[in-house]
């Protein structure tokens, strides 16, 4: 076989490869924050690439640090920070663990610590587009944007 067509097929492979990874990647950050919208009756987030884009951007622009500092952009945002092959569904885990600080009936949060709940319970965001990116101290930064935006003061998540 010429050397030509084996550059081609490794070409070929590699391409699926990277599509595959990239379809599992949006799956596993569609799949845990939809079971968590389905067990109270929410409508499913869908997948916005301009949201990744956004994500994947403000992420790499905190390679440098690996700080948790909003963007201050226009989308609703989840930050989070781990070692090592922190995933997707560890970010949303850690997220969606603040439920037990929040007080449907009141609408409250202990201390502040369910803002990250309530952005992937809020009834009326429908997209969502994530990014993870290593950082130069060897950590990970995981962003999430969504739209509409959530946490509205004095608003119930659903």
């Amino acid at each position: 076989m010429k050397s030509s067509n084996i550059a081609l097929i490794l070409a070929i492979i590699s391409t699926l490869c990277t599509i595959s990874l990239a379809q599992n990647f949006i799956k596993h950050f569609l799949d845990a924050h939809n079971k968590a919208r389905a067990g109270i009756g929410l409508k499913p987030l869908t997948w916005n690439s301009t949201l990744a884009a956004y994500a994947e951007k403000y992420a790499k622009s905190r390679m440098g640090d690996c700080k948790l500092e909003h963007s201050q952009g226009p989308f609703g945002e989840n930050l989070a920070e781990g070692y090592g092959e922190f995933s997707c569904e560890e970010a949303v885990k850690m997220w969606l663990s603040e439920k037990l600080n929040y007080d449907h009936k009141e609408n409250k949060c202990v201390n502040d610590e369910c803002l990250h709940y309530t952005q992937i319970i809020w009834k009326n965001t429908l997209h969502l587009g994530c990014a993870r990116q290593r950082c130069n101290n060897g950590g990970v930064i995981i962003v999430c944007s969504y739209y509409p935006p959530g946490n509205y003061i004095g608003e119930q998540p659903y």
